[in-house]
C-alpha cells in the first residue's frame, strides 16, 4: 500500500519539525538510530545482508535510511561548532606501545597527560589514565574551560544539508554537564566522587568555568539555524544519585534551557542508563523532552512510569527497547509494545530505540515498527 502520509513519500524534515511544534495533527517520526548497527559490523569485516550488501560507508548512511523508510537523528551537525582552545595550549601525542597512546597538554598554567588503549574488539578506546587525576591537572581544566570559545562553520552545514536531504532536521549535542563532564569525559566516576567529597572548592570553581565555556557555545547556538539541541549526558542514576543531581545538574539544566528557549530551540537530554530516581525531577528541568530513556525489560522503569513522569507536556525521544530488536524476542512482542507506546505518548513522541540498534539487532525489525507508525499516521490523517 502506497500512502502518501507513509515514510517513504514524506518530506521527513518537515515532519520532524512539525512534530516538535505540535503541528503535526497527532502524526509522529519514526527515527531509529541504527549507526552502531553499522559500525560493528564494518569493524568486524562483516557483510551487510542483502538488500544491503553493496552499500559503501559512511557515504552511503543517507542511503541506508531511505532504504529502510525511516528518518535519522542528524547528529552529524555537531561538527558545524568549531571549538577553539587558547592558541597556547599544545597537544602532543606519542605511542608508548602497540596499544597504548600518551596525550600531553600543555599550558601556560601547568600540563595534563592523559593515556588510552585500543582494543582488537572494538572501535572504541580504554582509559588507562585520565586527564584529571590531581588538584594540579583540575585546576589546568579549569584555566583551559576559561580560555574555550565556539564559532560556527556553515561550509560544512551546508555540505552536511545537502549530504542528509529531508531526512531529518538538523541537531547537534552539548558537550556533558557538571558531574557527567568528570564521570564519563575528564576524571572517570570512581575518581570524580572522589573529587566531590575532597576537593569541593576546586571541582566547584571547574564547573562555572565549564557553564560559562558552554554558555559561550549556547550562544553560538542560538545564532545557528539548528533547531533541535541535545544535552548528550548519559545520565545513569546507579552513578548520579538525586542529591547529586539537584546540586549540581538540575540547576545548570534550567539555566541551559532557559537560554536556549529564548531562541526557540527545542530541547531535550540523553538519559540512557537506569533513570527511575531521577523521573520526579523531569518536569523541573526546562526541558522538553528526554531522550533513550530505556524502560523494561531492560531498563529500571515501566512505560506508565516515564509517562506519569513526563506528563502531557513533554517529549519521550526513542522509547522501544534496543533487546526487542533481539531475535531472543518474538517480533510479536515488539509489534505489541511498539502499539502500546504509542498510545501511552503520541503525539508527543519521537519514536526510537532506547539506546541504540546492537549489532546482533535484526535490521527488518526497523521495517515491522515502520508500517505500524504508517499506520498510525495515515489514521491521523
Amino acid at each position: 500500500m502506497r500512502r502518501p502520509t507513509d515514510h517513504a513519500h514524506l518530506n521527513l524534515l518537515e515532519l520532524h519539525r512539525s512534530v516538535i511544534r505540535g503541528t503535526s495533527n497527532g502524526k509522529i517520526i519514526w527515527q531509529p538510530r541504527i549507526q552502531c548497527w553499522i559500525s560493528d559490523k564494518i569493524f568486524s569485516g562483516e557483510s551487510l545482508p542483502e538488500p544491503f550488501q553493496d552499500l559503501v560507508f559512511p557515504e552511503d548512511l543517507p542511503v541506508f535510511y531511505k532504504m529502510l523508510s525511516c528518518s535519522a537523528r542528524i547528529y552529524e551537525f555537531n561538527a558545524c561548532f568549531r571549538k577553539q582552545e587558547h592558541p597556547s595550549v599544545k597537544f602532543t601525542e606519542r605511542a608508548l606501545s602497540e596499544t597504548e597512546k600518551a596525550i600531553l597538554i600543555e599550558t601556560p598554567v601547568g600540563k595534563q597527560v592523559k593515556v588510552y588503549r585500543t582494543t582488537p574488539t572494538s572501535n572504541r578506546v580504554i582509559t588507562v589514565k585520565w586527564e584529571i587525576e590531581s588538584r594540579e591537572e583540575l585546576a589546568v581544566a579549569t584555566w583551559r574551560a576559561e580560555n574555550t570559545t565556539w564559532s560556527w562553520d556553515q561550509e560544512k552545514y551546508d555540505q552536511l544539508c545537502a549530504r542528509w536531504g529531508t531526512l531529518g532536521l538538523p541537531t547537534m549535542y552539548m558537550p556533558r554537564i557538571t558531574v557527567q563532564d568528570l564521570y564519563l569525559n575528564t576524571m572517570g566516576v570512581e575518581r570524580a566522587i572522589y573529587a566531590l567529597h575532597d576537593w569541593p572548592d576546586d571541582v566547584s570553581a571547574y564547573f562555572r568555568a565549564l557553564n560559562e565555556c558552554h554558555d559561550r557555545l549556547i550562544d553560538v547556538i542560538n545564532a545557528s539555524p539548528i533547531e533541535i539541541i541535545s544535552f548528550g549526558d548519559n545520565v545513569h542514576c546507579g552513578t548520579l544519585s538525586p542529591k547529586l543531581f539537584r546540586r549540581y545538574v538540575l540547576p545548570a539544566y534550567q539555566e541551559r534551557c532557559a537560554k536556549l528557549h529564548t531562541a526557540g530551540k527545542f530541547v531535550h537530554a540523553h538519559w540512557d542508563g537506569d533513570t527511575k530516581a531521577l523521573l520526579p525531577f523531569v518536569r523541573e528541568t526546562g526541558l522538553d523532552g528526554i531522550e533513550a530513556i530505556t524502560p523494561k525489560p531492560q531498563g529500571d522503569v515501566t512505560l506508565e512510569e516515564i509517562k506519569g513522569a513526563l506528563g502531557e507536556k513533554m517529549f519521550l525521544i526513542d522509547g522501544l527497547p534496543a533487546i526487542l530488536f533481539n531475535a531472543t524476542y518474538p517480533v510479536s512482542m515488539l509489534e505489541e509494545y511498539t502499539r502500546k507506546l504509542i498510545s501511552l505518548f503520541a503525539p508527543k513522541l519521537i519514536l526510537g530505540i532506547s539506546d541504540e540498534l546492537s549489532s546482533i539487532g535484526e535490521i527488518e525489525r526497523i521495517r515491522v515498527v515502520g508500517r505500524i507508525v504508517d499506520d498510525y499516521n495515515a489514521d491521523c490523517a
